[in-house]
């Protein structure tokens, strides 16, 4: 397939605010049970919600880079019965009206006492709000991966391994971005943030790994033959048909040689998991906010090569007949 750059933008960056927003409420509910020192509210979850929030609209912004009519956009959602993207475009706006919300109040410092848990936890606004953008945050991962896991015709995405490896890298650099913006405004939480990063990372590795084995030894189930519906032993293309190209060989095909794919590959496996995870590891035990950084730097960077890869690698059954560039 064809990598588009907005969609790149869009998945990764929305991914990272998913990420950053479990990252801060994960440390609220810490913090909640007495596990964790209680941050500053207003620098780390209110502020923290809004980095989150700015991730997210530009997210948002990009997507609108892919659309032939951005004017009716709005049309999008029409099909959410049916429709994993207009599930993805209902739950977007929501998810990012939860996360404005949930900063607001902590901002504010709006926590009231709602209701008392049995075992004597008070309940506040953020916590609901929280638990809402929890639920939310993955019911967003599940719609943003499964327009392309549902695609039982392209075979490298139809696999549970795609909204896992959705799940995961989102969170891993949502975590990463976490641990360095705690280093600014809640240092205490330094080693919380950047050890799950760390964790996610790993987890992360394992499922792309799972992924890149899987689909090197995927076998296509249709021919040249089934292709134009020809039965002939022995056919040999000879042109594509177009002498300046179409639709379907600019949309379809990434135009890239093997060594371009195998250069990007092992760029982001480096960039994405070993790369960042020794640097959460030395960020984590000398607390340096640089370090940090540069791991989220890093680590998204990979990103936007994994997931250029990610479809890229996706050979669509069209090109066995446009297989041939004259």
């Amino acid at each position: 397939m064809h990598p588009a750059f907005s969609v790149i933008f869009l998945t990764t960056l929305i991914g990272a605010a998913q990420g950053l927003f479990l990252a801060l409420f994960t440390a609220q509910s810490y913090a909640a049970f007495k596990l964790l020192p209680q941050p500053d509210a207003h620098a780390f979850y209110g502020q923290g919600s809004l980095l989150a929030l700015a991730l997210l609209v530009a997210g948002l912004g990009a997507s609108f880079f892919h659309l032939g009519r951005p004017e009716r956009a709005w049309r999008s959602a029409a099909m959410w019965r049916t429709s994993w993207l207009s599930r993805e475009v209902i739950v977007l706006p929501a998810f990012m009206g939860v996360v404005f919300l949930y900063g607001l109040a902590h901002w504010l410092d709006w926590h009231p006492v709602l209701m008392t848990l049995p075992g004597g936890l008070p309940v506040d606004p953020t916590a609901i709000l929280g638990v809402a953008g929890w639920v939310l945050a993955f019911a967003l991962f599940l719609c943003t991966a499964m327009i392309y896991a549902c695609l039982k015709f392209l075979k490298e995405w139809h696999s549970p391994l795609t909204v896992i490896n959705y799940v995961l890298l989102g969170g891993a650099s949502g975590f990463s971005l976490a641990a360095a913006f705690a280093a600014a405004t809640a240092p205490e939480l330094v080693g919380f943030l950047a050890g799950w990063a760390a964790i996610i990372t790993l987890l992360g590795l394992v499922s792309r790994t799972a992924s890149l084995y899987r689909n090197a030894r995927l076998k296509p189930t249709s021919t040249l033959q089934t292709a134009i519906g020809i039965k002939h032993p022995r056919i040999a293309q000879k042109t594509q048909g177009f002498m300046g190209g179409s639709f379907n060989t600019r949309e379809f095909f990434h135009g890239r040689s093997v060594a371009v794919l195998r250069g990007v590959k092992w760029f982001f496996m480096l960039a994405v998991f070993p790369l960042p995870f020794l640097m959460l590891l030395s960020g984590m035990q000398e607390g340096g906010i640089g370090l940090l950084v540069a791991a989220f730097v890093v680590q998204y960077a990979g990103l936007l090569a994994e997931r250029w890869f990610f479809f890229a690698q996706a050979n669509h059954p069209q090109n066995l007949y446009y297989q041939s560039i004259a």
